[in-house]
């Protein structure tokens, strides 16, 4: 017997989840009772974010504020609100323009690469004649809108291959900066300078559309969440309460897979996660769709290539057997901003003398074998807070990726029209990205 058929939605989302059921290995039964369990759980149910406070970006804030509030905070993504006087609304579309995500905001600076080295080694943007400030298609990632502010036309999706950490209190993210690290002077006179220096978090936000801003109730379940992080693309949902303006909560793809990893010891996630990955049909990616970067390319079309292809990060390889000699993610654009010198020479850096920047260096990609099961993979996901790990044969040569969204999918399939049920033309949001 076959899961219920799915209505018809974009096309995208329905092709990987589609292909995704297909390989399961999994009795239906145990599917069907699994998915039944996730739907009976109230997102009330799930922790809430450390701290227990969520940190918002008012929407007239400057970008160069926006970086420091994101910076001095920790965190990779806040929400943005429209003002913060003389609040009487207890809708949330009434408080909230979006999400303002870190990495994507340094995206969109770093979008001229060459005028913005100039400008380091100027102290000044406007000598070496930046232009594009807000109208550049990085601009357009760096901010998520919601409501009239969600224009269409542009739909790079960087912000969502980058949404990990997000709005909680300061220094509870493990893969947030530092506190006792501070963004290089150059960045911030680059930032203070025009174009960007008038240029208000708002004002992107209401000229470009990035991911929506589509929160669940606390009555909704838990497979709706489960859905929206895996075959809808979301990294992360927002919680509010009915009859409140504010987010109550915010849920992750790290947060679930790390609620999953808890759950170990029970009858029915020890029968699952004992399945080997090729039972699950794991990695959903073949050797030739893992797209990569060599270690001699330029950190550049690293990033552009993770843009481009809407994903967090790749790996580094070597040879024509593709041997994985390193990771490069996203956020790993955060050493830019603590270490000048690198800006300044962006344009020139190749991934190798990037990654020897890196914290993490010394850590060797996060990798497991084909052999390997399902609750090794999630183990380690939670355990080194990565978002990916690299499937890999003998001497290192990668076959797969598998991701956060893929071991969520593993869990559950989509009961016909439950996502129209809950969100009805909420879902246009979803299927314009």
């Amino acid at each position: 017997m076959a899961p219920p058929e799915t209505s018809s939605r974009l096309p995208s989302c329905d092709a990987y989840f589609d292909a995704i059921q297909s390989k399961k290995k999994l009795p239906y039964s145990l599917q069907e009772c699994l998915t039944s369990a996730f739907a009976g759980i109230p997102v009330s149910s799930f922790p809430e974010v450390p701290g227990g406070k969520v940190i918002e970006v008012p929407g007239d804030t400057p970008i160069v504020e926006a970086v420091k509030i994101l910076s001095e905070h920790n965190i990779m993504t806040a929400p943005v609100i429209r003002n913060t006087d003389g609040e009487s609304s207890t809708d949330w579309r009434d408080r909230y323009l979006g999400i303002i995500d870190y990495a994507a905001v340094i995206l969109w600076v770093l979008e001229n690469v060459e005028l913005t080295s100039i400008a380091l080694s100027a102290s000044s943007a406007t000598t070496a004649g930046v232009g594009e400030g807000a109208s550049g298609p990085i601009g357009a990632a760096a901010l998520g809108a919601t409501g009239s502010a969600a224009v269409s036309g542009l739909t790079i999706a960087v912000g969502a291959a980058v949404g990990g950490d997000v709005a909680i209190e300061k220094g509870t993210g493990k893969d947030s900066l530092s506190t006792d690290q501070h963004l290089g002077d150059n960045f911030y006179k680059v930032l203070r300078e025009e174009p960007f220096g008038s240029t208000t978090v708002k004002s992107i936000m209401e000229s470009y559309r990035w991911s929506p801003f589509l929160p669940v109730g606390l009555e909704s379940s838990m497979l709706i969440v489960m859905l929206l992080l895996s075959k809808y693309r979301l990294r992360s949902i927002p919680v509010v309460e009915s009859g409140k303006s504010h987010v109550k909560n915010f849920i992750t793809q790290t947060a679930v897979v790390r609620g999953l990893q808890q759950c170990g010891g029970r009858d029915w996630f020890d029968c699952i996660a004992a399945y080997s990955l090729s039972d699950l049909g794991l990695p959903f990616m073949s050797s030739e769709e893992v797209i990569s970067i060599k270690g001699d390319d330029l950190v550049l079309e690293a990033f552009k290539r993770m843009k481009e292809n809407h994903i967090g990060g790749l790996p580094v390889i070597q040879g024509p057997r593709r041997k994985i000699i390193g990771s490069i993610n996203i956020r790993d654009i955060r050493v830019l901003l603590l270490k000048p010198d690198l800006l300044t020479n962006f344009g020139h850096l190749t991934v190798m003398d990037f990654l020897k920047n890196l914290e993490s260096v010394a850590e060797q990609p996060v990798t497991c074998s084909p052999n390997a099961s399902l609750g090794s993979v999630i183990d380690r996901l939670a355990s080194k807070s990565v978002q990916r790990i690299y499937v890999v044969e003998e001497e290192s040569e990668i076959v797969g990726v598998i991701t956060l969204r893929d071991v969520i999918s593993c869990f559950i399939f989509e009961p016909r029209y439950v996502i129209d049920k809950y969100f009805g033309c909420a879902l246009k949001e979803l299927q314009s990205r």
